[in-house]
């Protein structure tokens, strides 16, 4: 049961084979197995669980179902929901139980799915490790002496250890794709504005963008089909025609052309995650594909260009962090100022710091000319070299990240190398592509290895159907950790 697929556990639920309440109570009990050595998430409520579906059962015995009623989802602790402790892997936000549901809560809610917990994660998103929580590091599931990856380390474990059938995460520079690509499990993250950013906290908000994560394809897209669609409450949110997302799952690829950057396999990049990369395209060589070389040649500013507009965006965005509406008040002070200051001081962490003050630093008076602006310059460069690719290619391989997943502690003294794993990611939040990831098999040290599909806007559909046929060919997304 535990690896089932989506739609294997909806036609079990649909034929009264198992009901939501047994479903959920027996991944909760995986959770409360597993959880310890994992620290995968960060709040678990049974009750507000299994009262969800106690409602998804009903639905499901009055026929008014659908492909989600009655499946238990975990949430990443970055989506508000209503009445459930609401963290963002923060001090800052540890006591904060949000009075409202996001909009990709709302819309899991009107599913029928359940919230089966909300998933630890690196702190208000920034981290490439899942180290940086305030609740303390995520073990990866298939070797707890490595990183799960960031900042929706906690969603992949959980996925990756099955102590979920599916999960939601968020991706600012790779947050959904490198840890997906590190556990061995799929992830997309969908065009920018495809998926509202209401009640979703905020880092970086021209990059942000939630997504789904599962163990197939196929699954993504079922969650995708939930998780998108209009909202006005986002300024940014795209209204467009709703869209099924599975709907060229059984589509062959003969005839697909597939875009090879030659930057992508370039010095960085580990030899044992070059080959398991390169068998994963001759499959798809195999499956009618043909490959055409690319070039990305702005892919190396992709890293600086978004180490200056991220942060510039958090130093913005977490200013509302103050100790006086809501979350951590430091309890010594003397004044406003003082309390301000000593509340910022206390329930932020050293990476959170560390991307205030380089944010504030281009943002202000005589730096924001040399450096934001030029950024932001540099980041239509970026996006132009996609779409020149685009006029040769329908989609874009190459590795999600240059290494498996690397020990704990490993890089935590080196800012640089941490943000250098997310080298391959990156470029695609800069000009607001979709792109996701798949495993493709492990590397040296056993540990899972991941393709990435990068696509042109809304092309989301091709995308999965491209890693759907993969997957029927191959049992990679099918593996599980030995936990």
């Amino acid at each position: 049961m535990f690896n089932s697929s989506l739609k294997e556990l909806s036609a079990q639920l649909a034929d009264r084979k198992i009901s939501s309440v047994e479903l959920t109570g027996e991944f909760l009990g995986r959770v409360g197995e597993l959880n310890p050595v994992l620290n995968a998430f960060i709040t678990v409520d049974p009750e507000a669980s299994l009262a969800q579906a106690r409602i998804a059962d009903a639905m499901i015995a009055s026929g008014r179902a659908g492909p989600l009623t009655g499946i238990p989802v975990a949430q990443k602790d970055i989506f508000c929901a209503k009445d459930w402790l609401t963290t963002c892997g923060s001090k800052m936000l540890s006591n904060f139980v949000s009075p409202y549901d996001a909009h990709v809560i709302e819309r899991f809610n009107a599913a029928g799915a359940v919230n089966l917990g909300k998933t630890n994660m690196d702190e208000f998103a920034m981290g490439s490790s899942n180290e940086t929580s305030f609740f303390g590091p995520v073990k990866n599931p298939w070797d707890i002496k490595a990183v799960p990856g960031g900042s929706s380390g906690g969603s992949a474990a959980a996925v990756a250890a099955r102590m979920a059938p599916a999960a939601t995460g968020t991706d600012t520079g790779g947050s959904i794709r490198q840890p997906a690509a590190l556990c061995g499990i799929s992830g997309i993250k969908p065009t920018y504005g495809l998926v509202s950013r209401y009640g979703m906290i905020a880092f970086a908000s021209s990059l942000d963008q939630g997504g789904p994560m599962a163990k197939s394809a196929e699954d993504l897209a079922i969650l995708l089909n939930a998780m998108a669609g209009f909202d006005g409450r986002d300024s940014t949110s795209l209204e467009r025609q709703p869209e099924d997302y599975a709907k060229d799952l059984e589509r062959p690829l003969a005839g697909l052309r597939i875009g090879i950057p030659a930057e992508y396999f370039a010095e960085g990049l580990s030899l044992d995650v070059e080959k398991a990369v390169q068998a994963a395209i001759s499959e798809y060589q195999k499956l009618g594909a043909t490959i055409v070389e690319v070039s990305l040649p702005n892919t190396r500013l992709s890293i600086p260009v978004y180490y200056v507009l991220a942060p510039a965006e958090a130093s913005s965005n977490l200013s509302r962090y103050d100790g006086v509406r809501y979350g951590y008040r430091s309890a010594n002070y003397k004044d406003l100022a003082e309390m301000y200051e000593n509340s910022r001081a206390e329930g932020f962490g050293a990476e959170v710091k560390r991307r205030i003050m380089v944010g504030t630093y281009v943002l202000s008076h005589g730096y924001y000319d040399a450096y934001y602006m030029q950024a932001q310059k540099l980041r239509r460069l970026i996006a132009a070299d996609f779409s020149a690719s685009f006029e040769k290619c329908d989609v874009i391989m190459g590795p999600t990240s240059p290494s498996t997943a690397f020990d704990l502690g490993e890089k935590g003294d080196d800012p640089v190398q941490m943000y250098l794993s997310d080298i391959y990611t990156i470029a695609v939040n800069l000009a607001g592509l979709p792109g996701m990831s798949i495993p493709v098999g492990f590397g040296d040290n056993g540990r899972p290895v991941g393709l990435q599909i990068i696509g042109n806007y809304f092309s989301e559909a091709k995308m999965l159907n491209v890693a759907h046929q993969y997957q029927k060919a191959t049992d990679w997304h099918s593996r599980m950790p030995n936990i």
